[in-house]
């Protein structure tokens, strides 16, 4: 059944509204975990702050479903934008590690809240024969997101307080995107309801897939950041280094849509998972060849990306019929505690082991998804 017009406006607006708002942050984190690597802040404290966020969308993510049934689409996601708002407001007004902490758990707050919305509309509304392509060509818009961001205070030459300036304005921009947008209720209202925990244990090897894209997407942006500046580049040049897990997200999230409509989803996540141990191994050698942290961040934010996005197209696929926010908030789920705990695990392995550490620790995941994208369809 297609979806009407009208429908696929506002899933195109909230998705605008959305990758503004990622653009936001994809700019700000790196120049935060640079800001605290100049204060004196080790790797593994960088990376326990930049889990934050993360962390309470973990934590919150399972409640949305709910939220979502009782209040509503556009309630949930203007909720949502007025505490992303506060958050980022919140590192631009202080350089207090007491404030950005707070304004840290506020942001995600708002992100379970935006991000649960945008995905379950999209997963409800794609036509099914273009659902990969569909939520691809989504992935994509936030991965350009996650690109361009961190690019951006070297391009327009701005130091740490105008970034976060910047960034407030583009949360207010998605704010007021959400406030103008048409009245519209979800189909989560009625059909029948598919709780986050159910939908974990229906899908157990899908959320560990997508908790390892999660690691590789979202977990190693702020690290890989701070690593080079400690390795002496500038606050301009360290933030590229998220800028190639952002790019590399931007090219893949299209073609893993287009490889799913087409081909079996088991043969394109395990190769998937053998890119991802690829590019893991080869981070061993990074310390004799620096150019390595661009590279394989290029293939960790690409494929770690094309992960999350492949396992909303499979659930999609497996919910069908149903109401599909609880499915997609067992993907989020997985693909946020990856986000929460990759940067403490690899900023601590990347602070004991250096490099090699790293890159075992991300082989090891890699392995893991290899395996998870085996079983997930050992029926099949």
């Amino acid at each position: 059944m297609t979806a009407a017009p009208s429908q696929l406006a506002l899933v195109w607006r909230l998705g605008a509204a959305t990758t503004l708002i990622v653009t936001a942050f994809a700019m700000v984190g790196p120049v935060l975990a640079v800001l605290l690597q100049q204060a004196g802040h080790g790797t593994a404290f960088i990376g326990t702050f930049s889990m934050l966020p993360f962390l309470m969308v973990g934590l919150l993510i399972p409640l949305m479903p709910r939220v979502l049934a009782r209040w509503g689409t556009l309630t949930t996601y203007r909720a949502g934008s007025v505490l992303q708002l506060a958050g980022i407001t919140g590192y631009a007004v202080s350089d207090s590690l007491a404030v950005w902490v707070f304004a840290s758990i506020v942001c995600g707050t708002g992100a379970a809240a935006l991000w649960n919305t945008t995905e379950a509309l999209l997963a409800e509304e794609a036509p099914v024969k273009m659902r990969g392509r569909v939520m691809g060509l989504y992935q994509t818009s936030l991965g350009a997101a996650l690109a361009v961001g961190p690019f951006l205070p070297g391009v327009l030459r701005l130091h740490a307080p105008a970034v976060l300036w910047l960034a407030v304005a583009m949360v207010a921009g998605c704010l007021l995107l959400a406030v103008t947008a048409p009245a519209h209720e979800p189909h989560a209202v009625a059909r029948p309801h598919t709780g986050t925990l159910h939908a974990l244990r229906t899908v157990p090897w899908l959320a560990l897939l997508a908790f390892c894209g999660g690691v590789f997407e979202a977990g190693l942006g702020a690290v890989g950041a701070a690593h080079a500046s400690a390795s002496g580049l500038s606050l301009r040049s360290a933030t590229t280094v998220a800028g190639a897990i952002g790019f590399g997200s931007f090219l893949f999230q299209y073609p893993a849509g287009w490889a799913a409509d087409r081909y079996a989803l088991r043969r394109v996540f395990t190769g998937a998972a053998l890119v991802l141990l690829l590019a893991s191994i080869a981070m061993a050698f990074a310390g004799r060849a620096p150019w390595l942290l661009w590279a394989c961040g290029l293939l960790w934010g690409g494929v770690g990306g094309a992960l999350y996005t492949l396992t909303m197209v499979q659930v999609a696929h497996a919910f069908a019929g149903r109401a599909t926010a609880g499915g997609a908030a067992a993907m989020i789920t997985g693909y946020t505690w990856g986000g929460t705990l990759g940067p403490v695990a690899s900023g601590s392995a990347l602070e004991g082991a250096g490099a090699p550490g790293l890159a075992l620790l991300l082989a090891l995941l890699a392995l893991a998804a290899l395996a998870a994208a085996r079983r997930a369809f050992s029926e099949g």
